[in-house]
């Protein structure tokens, strides 16, 4: 079977490069927002579904709450597992194949690590993957980004330069999707990676959701959970629980 973009790009250490500037402050106020609005119980179970690294789960964790991270990257979870203790455990696993079973609290996916896929029966998949390691009383989270806002103001092209390397980035929306090409070179070697996230709206997740035995129960624009503004808001912050 072929290998997907994000099974290559993730596991490279220049994913890690790229985003090395990613905002830990941001990621801890969502944590603190959602523990308020959500309530967990001390000993709450949390799975942090495509937990990269592990900064998500490591400040759950922190809050008292028994949390388990996983991913599909090796390299990532590798990572992670440096911060394992009693009630913090990181597995290598495929969001589309959770072998949980009414086991979860909450399970939260954050920082729009969803849309990978290319058809819609494979994201309804996951949804269901992940409604059925809910416990009957569970709530899901999913952090994803304001597709339309950023339809609106794609810059094209951009330059980043970190640790060394100049990456040159072009963004184009095709087929529904928001894809981003990154090239570089490192060590005189030309490097090629893509990004490609479904361009999903409220109304896609709504669907999505039905088919997979989730409901809406409240959805958010931002990581202080204001109200959601198609045009203005960042995220679109979703909270749903088991039909």
């Amino acid at each position: 079977m072929q290998r997907k973009w994000f099974q290559y790009w993730f596991n490279s250490p220049y994913y890690h490069i790229l985003y090395s500037q990613r905002n830990d402050e941001e990621a801890e106020f969502l944590i603190d927002n959602l523990s308020e609005y959500l309530k967990p119980a001390p000993n709450a179970r949390i799975l942090d579904i495509a937990c990269g690294r592990g900064r998500h789960s490591v400040y759950l964790n922190k809050k008292g709450y028994d949390v388990t991270g996983i991913d599909l990257s090796e390299q990532s979870i590798k990572y992670a597992r440096q911060f394992e203790q009693r009630h913090l455990h990181f597995f290598v696993h495929d969001m589309r194949k959770l072998s949980f079973i009414n086991y979860f609290d909450f399970s939260f996916n954050l920082f729009t690590s969803f849309g990978y896929f290319e058809t819609e029966k494979e994201h309804v998949n996951a949804l269901k993957s992940f409604r059925k390691g809910l416990k009957p009383e569970g709530k899901l989270v999913i952090d994803y980004f304001n597709s339309t806002k950023i339809q609106k103001n794609l810059a094209k092209q951009e330059i980043k330069t970190m640790e060394g390397i100049e990456f040159h980035i072009s963004k184009f929306i095709a087929e529904g999707k928001i894809i981003k090409h990154i090239n570089f070179e490192h060590r005189s070697k030309t490097f090629a990676f893509e990004e490609r996230v479904q361009a999903f709206q409220l109304a896609d997740f709504e669907r999505m959701f039905e088919a997979s035995g989730l409901v809406l129960e409240q959805h958010f624009g931002s990581y202080g959970l204001e109200a959601f503004d198609e045009n203005k808001s960042d995220r679109l912050i979703l909270v749903c629980r088991k039909a």
